[in-house]
């Protein structure tokens, strides 16, 4: 099974890489990662002065991350005078530079980084929302290298398609999306605080709970824009994680919030995992799956009914209790379900939360 892939130039073994954060905040914590077998590299975000971070800075469930980190706590020269140069003789992977974040800092760091990589990866997180400024910021960087330029987008941005058309414009080459949400807010009620947070009490959130949103900006921006390079990040957790946003339109993915909370061994499980799940959904390489794309189902306006598989059914209710529409009963003592159709409108909320998938029909 073919797991190469292609983009701007740039050749992965295979399509995952590490997102700019904490696990790639040095050189060893990124040969770490390398021997994962992650498909290329990517550094924690390089500005003109160390971040002081307030501590403590990340918070995880099972679904998400929030943090109050910032861009590196190391200082530029840190990065330029040791960690890279150690790093271009060590890592064996094409190295995304991450940088940030405005056109002085552009103006200083640029020049400097621009031998170690192969790709820089450009924070837009603290610049505001004007694409006039980040344009100018584009420029700034292209006068000082030619290699690729991909603008991470946050998502407060207003407009997707209009900031991806704005960096290729610019002399960008794409762009990666999607940054953090926030900001957001974590409360202590016992304590009546927040638990963490900066100074105004603040984090933003990463991980699974954001990937609906990340698909849909990918695929926004890909269809409007369709020789953009995208490269796809927010809420990847898995191999079918991966060829999900491959289909919206990604050229790549990167993942780090899923490995701070199940462990950074995740890296090395979803490249495993890639050759089966891409034998799952019969295709025969990455690349398939990039031109393949994704097709949108019809949009229909009349309702189709659920059909209960009662082989499958423990009539534990959740349908009945969940449904909006009062149209489902669960008649445990007769191993009974009863859609009255009158009142169903055919919604699905009831297949898509059934535990044991006896409810079908709808989708």
């Amino acid at each position: 099974m073919d797991l190469s892939t292609e983009f701007a130039g740039i050749k992965l073994k295979n399509p995952l890489m590490p997102a700019s954060g904490p696990l790639v905040g040095d050189d060893e914590k990124m040969l770490y990662l390398a021997r994962l077998g992650v498909g290329g590299m990517v550094t924690k975000t390089i500005s003109t002065k160390d971040a002081e971070v307030p501590r403590p800075c990340i918070y995880g469930t099972n679904n998400y991350i929030v943090n109050a980190e910032l861009w590196s706590e190391l200082p530029p020269e840190k990065w330029i005078n040791e960690i890279l140069p150690n790093l271009k003789k060590e890592l064996d992977l094409p190295l995304i530079v991450s940088a940030g974040y405005t056109k002085e800092d552009m103006e200083v760091l640029i020049p400097q980084l621009d031998k170690f990589a192969d790709a820089f990866e450009i924070s837009t997180h603290y610049v505001g929302k004007n694409l006039d400024t980040i344009a100018e910021t584009v420029r700034t960087i292209r006068k000082h290298t030619d290699k690729p330029i991909f603008m991470k987008m946050s998502p407060h941005i207003p407009d997707p398609v209009e900031f991806a058309k704005m960096v290729l414009k610019n002399g960008g080459t794409g762009v990666v999306a999607i940054n953090s949400l926030g900001p957001t807010m974590l409360i202590d009620l016992e304590n009546r605080t927040n638990l963490i947070g900066n100074d105004k009490g603040q984090v933003w959130i990463s991980g699974p709970v954001i990937k609906n949103l990340g698909l849909a900006l990918v695929n926004t921006i890909k269809e409007a824009v369709p020789e953009i390079t995208v490269i796809g990040v927010g809420g990847v957790a898995s191999a079918d994680d991966v060829l999900e946003y491959l289909l919206a339109g990604a050229d790549a993915v990167q993942m780090l919030s899923a490995a701070l909370i199940r462990g950074k061994q995740l890296y090395k499980t979803i490249v495993d995992q890639l050759p089966k799940a891409l034998e799952k959904y019969g295709f025969s390489s990455i690349e398939e799956v990039k031109k393949v794309g994704l097709k949108k189902k019809e949009v229909v306006f009349e309702p189709k009914y659920p059909q209960i598989d009662l082989n499958k059914c423990t009539f534990c209710k959740l349908c009945e209790m969940v449904c909006p529409y009062w149209a489902i009963t669960v008649d445990k003592e007769n191993k009974q379900v009863i859609v009255d159709e009158s009142k169903c409108f055919g919604c699905s909320l009831c297949q898509s939360r059934c535990p044991v998938k006896a409810i079908s029909g709808v989708i």
